[in-house]
């Protein structure tokens, strides 16, 4: 295969090595502000904020069913364990992980020098990354950032609108036709065909659902994290559209990791879970017709499940 290729040329990745401590300044905790309701609610819409990045135009895409997570090119104890570090973070969140073998949709590569990966094998099957049609990334800039800059981890996810009542894609796919295309209104034949039941100006019965995303990782440019604080950095881009531009600093979340690792949460921070908890438990929420909507249903969702946590109850790790 293709990609088995390309894997094969890359040279053998090193182990991941324990940080050293490093003085930093305490970004603020979702737990400090969980006892404040108005600055809680706006704290994780600043936070929603900072962090989303869907496809152009589109909203917040979440993984439907489930997903398979496939490690290559690491030690086999080291992908173990960062495949089932991402795949307990998804079945905590309600979504199947399926055993291998399964055809990987989240796949994670380790390399030496991730910006050459990253162009060649974008090079070789560009229609991995960017399918043809709109709405299913975040576009030829971002693709080049994706290829281009320096980082620690890189990903890039591809996700598709469907109708939520048939699981039909709610545009136009390459190469696809409803009918013979030719004649007077054969141009009809090129468009995808839905039928809404219940029309709104404030939802749609429209979702975005992710396919796949590539996750490449630079073993040499991880600045001492540990295998477990890489293994939830992983879970966090995998299971959501994050901007890697995002300047977080001012939260505790694990996407801080390479600015610091000794300083960054040991997993999943509480910021991290709640959005990815508020991300797919907003239920008919992820309908929002409007982008700035849904952000705001789901910075609802996470001020909401800690404002009504029940008094002694245990806050995210």
């Amino acid at each position: 295969m293709i990609v088995g290729a390309l894997l094969a040329a890359v040279l053998a990745a090193q182990q991941v090595a324990p940080p050293a401590p490093v003085p930093a300044d305490d970004p603020v905790r979702l737990e400090d502000v969980v006892v404040d309701a108005r600055r809680l609610e706006a704290a994780a819409e600043e936070y929603v904020d900072l962090v989303a990045a869907p496809a152009g135009r589109r909203g917040l895409a979440r993984w439907h069913d489930g997903v398979c997570v496939g490690v290559a090119n690491l030690e086999n104890g080291v992908s173990q364990q960062l495949a089932d570090q991402v795949s307990d973070v998804a079945r905590g969140l309600g979504l199947r992980a399926h055993e291998p073998p399964c055809h990987p949709s989240v796949l994670i590569i380790a390399t030496t020098d991730a910006a050459r990966f990253a162009e060649d094998f974008v090079a070789v099957r560009p229609v991995l990354f960017r399918v043809g049609s709109p709405g299913m990334d975040r576009g030829k800039a971002a693709l080049r950032d994706f290829t281009t800059e320096e980082r620690p981890v890189r990903w890039w996810h591809v996700s598709l609108p469907i109708d939520s009542q048939t699981g039909m894609p709610v545009i136009r796919m390459p190469g696809e036709v409803n009918g013979d295309g030719v004649g007077p209104g054969a141009a009809m034949d090129y468009a995808p065909i839905t039928n809404v039941n219940s029309p709104s100006r404030l939802s749609s019965q429209y979702v975005d659902v992710l396919k796949r995303v590539f996750i490449i990782v630079d073993v040499d440019r991880l600045n001492g994290a540990t295998a477990q604080q890489l293994g939830a950095y992983l879970a966090m881009v995998a299971l959501a559209q994050v901007d890697p531009d995002a300047d977080t600093s001012q939260f505790d979340t694990i996407l801080n990791l390479f600015d610091d690792p000794a300083a960054a949460p040991p997993g999943l921070s509480g910021w991290d879970q709640a959005y990815l908890e508020g991300l797919y438990g907003s239920g008919s929420e992820s309908h929002r017709i409007n982008q700035r909507s849904q952000v705001q249903a789901v910075a609802a969702a996470i001020a909401d499940a800690y404002r009504n946590r029940p008094e002694g109850a245990s806050e995210p790790d």
